[in-house]
């Protein structure tokens, strides 16, 4: 499965992967482990043939990005690697898969870097999760030229995405609202204890925010190794995953961002907590998608939960919004596809272009040698008619056949201007 070092990228890149649309969570947990060893990952897949290739993977999604391999086998070959890193079958794995080619894998690559194809719309996390697998699969030799060239295409469309529309706008708003919240609740944020529970960016996201805002202390709680960046991140502490309820009392703000799916706090070990915390205030935020705290507990005295649609309600951040910041980037982003793919085709004609210039200057270094001493009028008549001697003799063959006569002549037009008025023939 030979590696492909081109800079056209249209026919040959390939995006093959799986994400929270066609996977259970539990799989998506394991994405999250193949994040924290992506070195060792990518030994993985080079050992089953792979050689041009960036591995991305999130807590929400695992995509391949290669160039060149045939479709079929590249497909077969990832799906027998997923299955081996989530103990199921390889048509389990191959059932979850979507594949994108060409084109439309340089489109999904573009809106994947913009965020537009993340569970949470706008997120800020996945372009540099995307920059961080590009260096080390760079790192390890495996990114060739065609695909550095698609790759930067992705974090160029990205990062104008982020200047130009408002799609970033949702997630900042959330945080914001969160931090509002918790000011209301707790007062001073300064003496108050943080705790993330699981490792969804979301949730990451809030504490940080809420750690800029003058949070005092901040704990993660998740299972390792998938906690350890996180918490290296937050520049905080670290616990196993699932806390106990003496490390939930400890949090004045409880940030539930668990991948699972799975009810993860339930109003009964929140009744406990509070118990334990002496009826002091907890303002808990259901970060995860979808909710994993039981509704039950905003019952409870003392005891205030947002879910992410409570926190967009209060930012005041309502759909009409979101769906005109998306409208937004993926105006953005098809222009910059347009770009992309101008400056792909202008790329591929610089050989002969090139070429072109060669026999010109070929012509003209073989006349200066056969008729030395020709005055600039002799010499430019001579010049001219052994250039146009070719392509003469090949338009009148082509003008012989009624199929190519009209497509050659409109060609020659075009490519000596031949319809400019004569005081207009500028370079």
């Amino acid at each position: 499965m030979p590696g492909g070092e081109t800079a056209e990228t249209g026919g040959r890149l390939l995006v093959i992967g799986a994400d929270h649309r066609t996977t259970p969570a539990a799989w998506r947990e394991q994405f999250a482990l193949v994040e924290a060893n992506l070195a060792s990952e990518l030994d993985r897949l080079r050992a089953k043939g792979f050689q041009d290739l960036t591995l991305l993977a999130t807590c929400e999604r695992i995509e391949l990005i290669t160039m060149g391999p045939e479709v079929e086998a590249a497909r077969r070959d990832f799906a027998a690697y997923l299955a081996e890193r989530l103990r199921v079958t390889s048509e389990q794995s191959a059932s979850a898969l979507y594949t994108h080619e060409g084109a439309l894998a340089l489109r999904h690559l573009f809106a994947v870097a913009s965020s537009l194809e993340s569970l949470v719309l706008g997120e800020p996390h996945i372009l540099g999760q995307l920059r961080s697998a590009h260096r080390i699969a760079s790192e390890a030799g495996l990114v060739g030229g065609g695909l550095e060239i698609a790759l930067q295409g992705a974090f160029a469309a990205a990062r104008r995405v982020r200047r130009e529309t408002r799609i970033g706008e949702r997630p900042g708003s959330l945080a914001a609202a969160a931090v509002e919240l918790a000011r209301e609740i707790h007062g001073g944020l300064d003496r108050a204890v943080g705790l993330l529970v699981g490792t969804g960016e979301m949730g990451e996201l809030m504490l940080d925010q809420l750690r800029r805002a003058g949070l005092g202390r901040v704990i993660v709680s998740g299972a390792p190794p998938v906690v350890e960046p996180v918490a290296a991140r937050l520049s905080c502490p670290w616990v196993s995953f699932p806390p106990t309820a003496a490390l939930l009392a400890e949090g004045d703000i409880v940030v539930a961002a668990a991948t699972g799916g799975s009810r993860m706090l339930s109003a009964d070990t929140m009744r406990a907590v509070l118990r334990l915390r002496r009826r002091r205030p907890v303002f808990v935020i259901d970060a995860a998608i979808p909710p994993t705290v039981e509704p039950a507990v905003n019952d409870l005295d003392g005891a205030f939960l947002y879910t992410l649609d409570d926190l967009e309600r209060a930012a005041v951040a309502g759909r009409n919004a979101r769906e005109a910041a998306a409208a937004e980037a993926w105006a953005v982003l098809e222009a910059e596809l347009d770009a992309f793919h101008r400056r792909q085709a202008e790329r591929a004609a610089v050989p002969v272009v090139t070429a072109l210039r060669n026999h010109f200057e070929t012509v003209r270094a073989a006349l200066l040698r056969e008729e030395p001493g020709l005055d600039a009028e002799a010499a430019t008549r001579l010049l001219v008619k052994r250039l146009l001697h070719a392509p003469s003799e090949v338009l009148r063959g082509l003008a012989a056949s009624a199929g190519d006569a009209a497509e050659a002549e409109a060609l020659a037009r075009r490519l000596f201007r031949l319809d400019r008025d004569e005081g207009d023939q500028g370079p």
